[in-house]
């Protein structure tokens, strides 16, 4: 499928919020394919097909990928949160509407998908703002990429995360499956979920370290805004500069990400923020941050 056909949109594009001069830029999207919602500084991204359980399509997956690339440019989001509807997170590809159009491609054609299901993750990585899934149910396939991609994930004791690509006759290394994986729940446990298929529970996802914490499901959303809200109010600037280096210094030497880190928190000892904390401090008050 042409990538055009795949970023057909309804509503208002960023590109053209952002020429916008209105302070509110990101309240005013209009995503085709998830339902937006801004609240103060969070915004919240739920995948909205509860009639099967959030799937994808080529469109959602555009539309994703636009989303997180652009929320770079927008100031009025300083955290995002990632849930899906109908108390499950996403089931991956939708069978009928990305599954079966596949096998009609030729290799270029796959390739073109494969690269722009990576941009997904690679998108949520490198958008300033620290991003957190709330996993409820069942989180497969690109649905599991999802959440790995994610900075920080509260799960539910019924969460059931599966990375499926073997149990379709793939490679379980997919959208960053196999480097990111591992970091987060070690590589003999990222190993068995990815040549297996088999889901890992709420409790071995806690356990393992895949969640920061489990609740329960009524009050999952609630605390993962909470804890979105708590970072939107936080040094943002300084928190996107930690995103940056947890990142980037995966590949780097005892040299290189010290000297990194040395660079990184001079930028950040320039910031009004860091201005802010010294002055509260002093004064005995706690430091009202505004980002910059």
């Amino acid at each position: 499928m042409p990538e055009t056909d795949m970023l057909k949109r309804h509503g208002r594009t960023f590109g053209q919020i952002l020429e916008d001069t209105s302070p509110s830029l990101a309240a005013d999207y209009a995503p085709a394919h998830f339902k937006w919602e801004v609240d103060g500084k969070v915004a919240t991204i739920t995948l909205n097909r509860p009639e099967k359980k959030n799937p994808l399509t080529f469109e959602s997956y555009a539309e994703l990928r636009d989303t997180f690339r652009a929320l770079g440019y927008a100031e009025d989001v300083r955290a995002v949160v990632v849930t899906g509807a109908g108390g499950n997170f996403c089931t991956g590809g939708d069978v009928h509407e990305i599954i079966g159009p596949l096998l009609d491609l030729d290799m270029p054609g796959l390739l073109n998908f494969t690269r722009m299901t990576g941009d997904v993750v690679k998108a949520i990585r490198t958008c300033p703002q620290p991003v957190i899934a709330a996993i409820d149910g069942i989180c497969a396939g690109a649905g599991g990429a999802i959440a790995m991609a994610c900075d920080i994930r509260f799960g539910t004791p019924a969460a059931k995360v599966l990375y499926l690509f073997n149990r379709v006759g793939l490679a379980g290394c997919d959208m960053g499956a196999c480097a990111i994986l591992p970091r987060i729940i070690g590589q003999g446990r990222a190993a068995e979920l990815l040549y297996t298929g088999r889901a890992m529970t709420g409790e071995e996802g806690e356990r393992w370290g895949f969640y920061n914490r489990l609740v329960d499901s009524a009050d999952l959303l609630a605390t993962a805004q909470a804890f979105a809200g708590r970072l939107a109010d936080g040094p943002t600037f300084g928190n996107s500069m930690t995103k940056k280096m947890l990142d980037m210094e995966w590949n780097m030497g005892l040299e290189q990400y010290i000297e990194a880190e040395a660079q990184a928190q001079a930028i950040c000892m320039q910031t009004q923020d860091y201005h802010r904390a010294y002055h509260a401090f002093v004064a005995r008050e706690k430091p009202v941050f505004e980002g910059n």
